[in-house]
Parts: C-alpha cells; sequence; structure tokens
C-alpha cells in the first residue's frame, strides 16, 4: 500500500502551487474548478508518484493554531526524501536564500535521518530528509 496523495487546504492556491512546483519539482495538472460550491484544486505529481492536493473554497475557516512555534495533535508535517546529505544541505540553502524560514537543521537526528525543517508559505511544515 502506498499513500496516494496528501491534501492541504489553502487560501492562495497559485502562490502555494508556485512553491510546491518550483522548489519540490511538482507536476501540475490543470485547475479543477466546481464553481457550484467555489471548490478549486491542482493536483501536483512528484518524481516518486505521490500526489500533493492543493484546494481551496471561500468557506473553509483558517487555522487558529500558532504553526510555527507550536505543535499539535494531527499530521505536523510531511517530508520529501532525496538521495544525499549534500542535496538535503542544497535545498535548505536554496529555500533560505529565497526567504523561507528553516525551522530546524540540516542536523542528523536520533533515529538517523539528515534533515532539515521549513515552512511553506501557508506556514505548513515541510521536511527535507535523508538517510545517506
Amino acid at each position: 500500500m502506498i499513500i496516494e496523495h496528501i491534501a492541504i487546504w489553502t487560501k492562495d492556491l497559485e502562490k502555494l502551487k508556485n512553491y510546491y512546483s518550483k522548489y519540490f519539482h511538482g507536476t501540475v495538472n490543470d485547475k479543477y474548478r466546481n464553481h457550484k460550491n467555489g471548490f478549486e484544486s491542482y493536483f501536483l505529481t512528484f518524481e516518486s508518484g505521490a500526489r500533493l492536493e492543493l484546494m481551496k473554497m471561500s468557506t473553509v475557516p483558517e487555522n487558529k493554531n500558532d504553526t510555527v512555534t507550536q505543535q499539535h495533535l494531527g499530521i505536523i508535517h510531511f517530508a520529501f526524501g532525496v538521495d544525499t546529505k549534500e542535496e538535503v544541505d542544497s535545498k535548505a540553502n536554496e529555500l533560505k536564500a529565497a526567504g523561507f524560514q528553516i525551522l530546524s537543521g540540516p542536523r542528523t537526528t536520533g533515529d538517523g535521518y539528515y534533515e532539515f525543517e521549513t515552512l511553506d508559505p501557508d506556514n505548513n511544515r515541510v521536511e527535507v530528509t535523508s538517510l545517506n
């Protein structure tokens, strides 16, 4: 069994789509629109086959949790895997140079991953990891 896709609600669909396609090389499908309920979405497909669904609908309320400095029950991050520590470092440097906050790392964790954690434009936590 595989994880087929993960979905994220957003207020700025284009901004989030551009972030994941530019920095994580997601291939974007055509925008889906349901005019009846105001729903819009994109699917981005990554090299591994995993997909990310980005969704927008004006009736979805803002998340009131502090997602930057606090942890909460539920899904807290998702991770992109790369082959080497050098790729982790390169992606951290690229995102930092583009003005994105690096929350932690790059570092080796207790379970043997080399990783860093960052925030996407909506302050969702994203990790980039390697076991090599």
